[in-house]
């Protein structure tokens, strides 16, 4: 029997058949050779169920039925996806081992446990962790693979992370459309999100300008002019600016302290995600969905930076 390395997106999974499996036939959704066989899930397969799956009265949106809390959540294959779901079971059949080659990360995991748990498979699975599709990173990720209870709590954070969604999501949407009688969509990330925008909309409609006024004065020595600012409260009144001018125009400055001291300036951290985007986003006005496109293609066509989705600045 062989073993099954299943990957999360197909160009992911044809860069490590390359690598590990040169001479593989290739198939449209898997590769196969001698030890392993590399097939791929397509983002995410599965999801949590729709309430009426729970029971048929939560097709209706009733506020006297929230919240609606499953003691144990079903999830559902996606319907766009579903025959390669079903390639992963049946390939799965015919190996007695299986390689978690998921992008490293919690969805990473998320996505994988979700196979596992709607294929029931029941085969022993090995980590692959790696940050870059590179052929060295793949081949020695494989001879360093690592058992999958190590990732258990990663597991756990992104099952958690996505049943807060669907209990949140499904529970205050119903609630507030049924409240307010008008088509309301609440989430976790999005509500809060959406009051950040409002509360600072309201304050840039409630800014009121102001000017300030700067004392500068030109000092010299030595044949050496540098400039200084008189420093104190804001001065909001042209007179008293005016009034400190005079005061000191023309007259002899002292130095009365100095200190000297040495630094250390460090080179800029790596990019994570956000970083990116955020750069990305007021250089060339990309949206952030726009960078994580290029991104995303960068590492898993092009293999010219390492996993983008990783909140780290450090390489491994």
């Amino acid at each position: 029997m062989k073993t099954l390395i299943i990957a999360e997106k197909p160009d992911m999974g044809r860069t490590i058949a390359a690598v590990m499996e040169p001479r593989a036939k290739n198939n449209r959704t898997y590769l196969e050779g001698e030890k392993y066989i590399v097939t791929w899930a397509i983002g995410h397969l599965l999801g949590l169920a729709e309430p009426d799956a729970y029971d048929a009265k939560y097709k209706r949106w009733n506020i006297q039925d929230l919240p609606i809390i499953p003691e144990q959540f079903k999830i559902v294959p996606n319907p766009k996806t579903k025959d390669q779901l079903k390639m992963i079971g049946e390939l799965a059949k015919r190996c007695n081992a299986i390689v978690n080659a998921c992008d490293a990360g919690r969805e990473g995991q998320y996505i994988f446990a979700l196979i596992q748990q709607q294929l029931k498979l029941r085969q022993p699975v090995k980590r692959l962790w790696i940050s870059d599709l590179t052929a060295e990173s793949i081949a020695t990720g494989f001879e360093r693979l690592r058992d999958a209870s190590e990732f258990e709590f990663l597991t756990q954070a992104a099952r958690a992370r996505s049943e807060a969604d669907w209990l949140i999501g499904m529970n205050a949407s119903r609630a507030f459309t049924t409240r307010h009688n008008t088509l309301l969509s609440v989430g976790r990330v999005q509500t809060p999100v959406l009051a950040l925008i409002h509360d600072r909309e309201k304050e840039i409609e409630a800014f009121q300008s102001q000017t300030f006024y700067d004392v500068w004065a030109e000092f010299k020595q030595d044949q050496i002019k540098y400039k200084g600012a008189w420093q104190g409260d804001r001065l909001t009144k042209p007179e008293e600016a005016e009034g400190i001018a005079a005061t000191v125009r023309g007259k002899e400055g002292k130095i009365t302290k100095y200190d000297t001291k040495q630094t250390k300036e460090y080179p800029f951290k790596l990019y994570d995600l956000t970083l990116l985007q955020r750069e990305a986003n007021a250089k060339y006005g990309y949206s952030a969905k726009k960078t994580l496109d290029v991104a995303q293609a960068l590492y898993e066509r092009h293999k010219v930076i390492s996993y983008p989705r990783t909140n780290s600045n450090y390489v491994t």
